[in-house]
């Protein structure tokens, strides 16, 4: 971006940068964010009688534009350039406008210095830096294709098979090889003895299974398969088989990228999986809108019984079945003695609605070796971690019997339990954070040692960078979430680089074009969010409770007011009492239109509504302000405020009741990681606004199945509501319209069945990788156990 700057001081707009310096020197602080900078250049802009337009057409405007921070110092100042998604540049521009670029150790030298200005400069930091690992590794080169890792994956995977075909193909075979389900083995057995065998016996086979008929059941000629080497797993008839063992071939023959994806989606490689979500409460009710849980225990019970019906399917396709072969889902979590009423304190709990799907809870243990009896927030629980892990290897392998096929880590200590557990196992580990903390929180890892106290980052952003890089495959559920926009910064992204004063400088924290990351959005339980036209799937008596909770239930401490007009249209929102959830702002940019109060009723759903029951400031500050809104700006009589807690079914029925009243949906969040609530909104049939902030930027297709809105400009989003309501009352099919094209939207892309594919199908293939790579990788992981013996453990000691 040397070009910009360049552009800026060999033109007349060389003294325009000299007096926009001027503003950025008035700020409050010395460390400015995109936000402040654009601030700060409009009313430049204004000063000086620029137009609008001008403000990103000149030559400083496009270089104003492309500026991610600054940081001010006596006679320079330091800013970050994001030329292009995940790629920064630095510079230190003087007084005089003379300037040179700046590398990661220094940059990071001066934001410490931002911290400490008498921090002796002598370079004595410890450095942390995973780039050398990743120079022997394939690497995606256009940012278009972060997230799409297992695409690349395969392609370079098929061309080292055409490169050096006798290597690859015999790491395919002792691969394949390996297979067995306890003591059947399966795949391939001893009478196929290398490579070149496999490849001669594969055609022998297909000529075999050839002249079969192709419904015949493999248990009918199960003996011939095996004499030519080849046990169950193949498929299920011999039409299966056939197509199966081409692929093979063809693989062999001439392989390519998608050959070998669908060959191993088709072997039955997994049986036992384990989804490791460890903090909070983790039950199957009376748990959600407790602290720490959420939408995470949502996300994972809905994913493990996916799970389950998916590699029964496959289990199914691929020939086990007469083997009584049972897959089994384990969701590893802790144990909570004082479980308030819930089941957290049951070491085995069955997943509603599965064969073999099992909630196991491990207890923690305290540093005297007893348990530890009630919750503890998940800023707390580091220290327990590590024997958390050792006691649950031993319970793992009492419930399956077995080492488990894959490991999934969800959150920052779930990742941490499933790479010490699958470094012992040696098994396939997959990471998923949903949201990372140090994004979250504003300059959380600048000023850590203030918020230490509250909520050991120093532990937990080490654990994030042990489990993100020690992971065979990331998971994401949106490409912004990994590397963010032209004009954000991704949430893993912000781990590439950064800087704990006092602690340790992170040169290289991830590699974002590592083929490791992939986007596998999560899915919307069809059986409980469903269109509301589906009459026949409704229970009528459910619907009449529910009518009359909305619109006109009068409850004393979970409910406020009464709506004058309840056939006026509703905007429906439903969401925690949290500052990012923006409910607040919801009531406020509601209060700014009064013709779309004219025209709509507002219908809240929240956590709480009253002041006692809120846990924490935070969601006292929300009840607080959201009772003065309405006070100040009259909203009684138009809007109504429910703090109840609806089960996952009636709230289901609650989107479909709201689509009955032709209403519309909004998820005003200040930001949302993915947008569970807009996919389950959207799949009942109402038309979404939802916030531009996140994952629903990819999620919704605006004004095609749904509304961007920006939740920090409240009249415009008002003024996007009334507009569609206004072409609604002029035209019902517009209604209609969005309806169905949300519907169809999450029927397309949004599904647990969709998920679940593409989960095992990664699974297969980084297994495979991860076996052909196995002495590669074995660098890294000696680096990882070192950062978390000498740098992990003495940080979460210190909590006890």
């Amino acid at each position: 971006m040397a070009y910009l700057l360049e552009a800026v001081l060999n033109s007349s707009e060389k003294d325009d940068l000299r007096d926009f310096i001027k503003y950025l020197r008035q700020a409050d602080n010395a460390y400015l964010l995109r936000n402040e900078i654009l601030q700060a250049y409009e009313l430049f802009c204004a000063d000086v009688g620029q137009s609008a337009d001008a403000l990103r057409t000149s030559r400083l405007g496009k270089l104003v534009y492309a500026i991610q921070e600054v940081i001010l110092d006596a006679d320079s100042l330091c800013f970050i350039v994001r030329p292009q998604i995940a790629r920064h540049e630095t510079y230190r521009l003087h007084d005089d406008l003379s300037y040179e670029p700046l590398d990661r150790p220094e940059l990071l030298d001066i934001r410490d210095r931002l911290v400490d200005q008498y921090r002796p400069d002598d370079g004595d930091v410890f450095e942390i830096d995973f780039g050398p690992f990743y120079d022997y590794s394939p690497m995606i080169r256009d940012a278009k294709n972060i997230g799409r890792g297992v695409r690349f994956l395969n392609r370079y995977l098929s061309s080292k098979l055409f490169q050096d075909p006798a290597q690859w193909l015999s790491a395919l075979y002792k691969f394949l090889r390996l297979h067995r389900y306890n003591e059947t083995v399966l795949l391939i057995n001893e009478r196929i003895c290398d490579q070149r065998q496999l490849s001669d016996q594969v055609k022998t086979a297909i000529s075999f299974t050839r002249e079969l008929p192709p419904t015949k059941p493999y248990e009918d000629f199960r003996a011939d398969l095996q004499a030519l080497g080849f046990e169950p797993g193949w498929g299920n008839t011999a039409a299966r088989i056939h197509e199966t063992l081409e692929i093979l071939d063809e693989l062999i023959d001439s392989p390519d990228d998608e050959g070998l994806e669908e060959f191993l989606s088709r072997i039955p490689l997994i049986f036992r999986i384990v989804l490791v979500s460890v903090h909070g409460w983790f039950a199957q009710t009376g748990v959600l809108g407790r602290p720490d849980t959420s939408g995470q225990v949502v996300y994972v019970l809905d994913q493990a019984r996916a799970l389950e019906q998916q590699l029964q399917q496959d289990i199914q396709l691929a020939g086990l079945a007469s083997l009584e072969i049972q897959p089994k889902v384990v969701i590893l979590t802790r144990l909570i003695p004082e479980s308030e009423g819930t089941s957290c304190h049951e070491r085995l709990e069955k997943v509603e609605n599965a064969d073999n799907a099992w909630i196991l809870r491990v207890p923690f243990r305290d540093f005297g070796g007893g348990r530890t009896q009630g919750w503890i927030s998940r800023h707390e629980i580091w220290p327990y971690l590590e024997t958390f892990a050792i006691d649950a290897e031993k319970q793992l392998f009492a419930e399956l019997d077995s080492r488990p096929d894959l490991i999934v880590g969800n959150y920052a200590d779930g990742n941490l339990v499933a790479f010490l557990l699958a470094r012992r196992l040696k098994v396939t580990q997959f990471a998923i954070a949903h949201a990372l903390e140090k994004p979250k929180y504003l300059f959380s890892n600048l000023y850590w040692q203030d918020l230490e106290d509250s909520y050991h980052f120093s532990a937990h952003f080490t654990a994030d960078l042990i489990a993100m890089n020690a992971a065979n495959c990331v998971i994401s559920s949106t490409y912004q979430e990994i590397a963010g926009r032209r004009d954000s910064v991704g949430q893993y992204e912000s781990y590439e680089s950064f800087t704990m004063p006092g602690l340790y400088h992170v040169l290289k924290g991830i590699e974002l074009y590592s083929p490791k990351f992939n986007i596998v959005p999560p899915g919307v339980d069809e059986t409980i969010f469903f269109s509301y036209l589906k009459a026949f799937q409704r229970s009528s008596a459910q619907t009449e409770r529910l009518e009359q909770t909305l619109f006109h239930l009068d409850h004393p401490y979970q409910t406020f007011g009464q709506l004058e007009d309840a056939s006026k249209r509703p905007i429906f929102a439903l969401g925690r009492m949290d500052h990012s959830k923006n409910m607040s702002g919801l009531v406020e940019c509601f209060a700014l239109s009064p013709e779309l109060q004219a025209k709509c009723n507002l219908i809240l759903v929240t956590t709480k509504i009253m002041l006692p029951d809120a846990m924490g400031y935070e969601e006292q500050e929300e009840i607080e302000r959201i009772y003065e809104l309405i006070d100040r700006y009259e909203l009684q009589g138009k809007l109504r405020w429910l703090g109840i807690q609806f089960s996952r079914s009636d709230c289901g029925e609650v989107y479909r009741i709201i689509a009955e009243h032709q209403g519309l949906f909004v998820q005003p969040a200040l930001f949302e990681p993915f947008g569970l609530t807009a996919l389950e909104a959207m799949a009942s049939g109402l038309p979404t606004f939802a916030t531009e902030f996140g994952g629903p930027i990819e999620i919704i297709q605006d004004n095609q199945n749904g509304f961007h809105i920006n939740p920090t400009q409240l009249e415009g989003m008002a003024q996007k509501m009334l507009d569609f309501v206004n072409r609604c009352d002029h035209n019902p099919q517009n209604w209609a319209r969005i309806s169905a094209a949300a519907i169809a939207r999450v029927q397309s892309t949004y599904t647990w069945k969709n998920h679940t594919r593409r989960l095992l199908s990664l699974a297969r293939i980084y297994g495979f990788w991860n076996y052909t790579s196995k002495e590669e990788r074995e660098d890294m992981l000696r680096y990882i156990e070192s950062l978390f013996y000498l740098l992990y453990k003495p940080r979460a000691r210190e909590l006890l």
